[in-house]
């Protein structure tokens, strides 16, 4: 899988994420907004950890330095 989320990118994508994991578990949103915030949330730290952002891919970005292209 080719790297499409480095630079600061990543490591904001890991805190929002778990940010948004602890607002949906604890802040007592309505059952429509929990839903939301844990999904979202979900997403931007999984793909803050892997490095890779399908909705990235398909519209062709890619913020990974040139030197890890790949990653293993």
């Amino acid at each position: 899988m080719t790297c499409n989320v480095g630079g600061i990118e990543r490591p904001i994508r890991i805190v929002v994420g778990i940010l948004l994991l602890g607002i949906g578990a604890f802040a007592g949103l309505p059952p429509v907004g929990t839903g939301v915030a844990l999904v979202v949330g979900t997403i931007a730290l999984v793909t803050g950890a892997i490095s890779f952002c399908p909705l990235w891919a398909l519209f062709g970005i890619n913020t990974c330095p040139a030197s890890s292209e790949k990653r293993s």
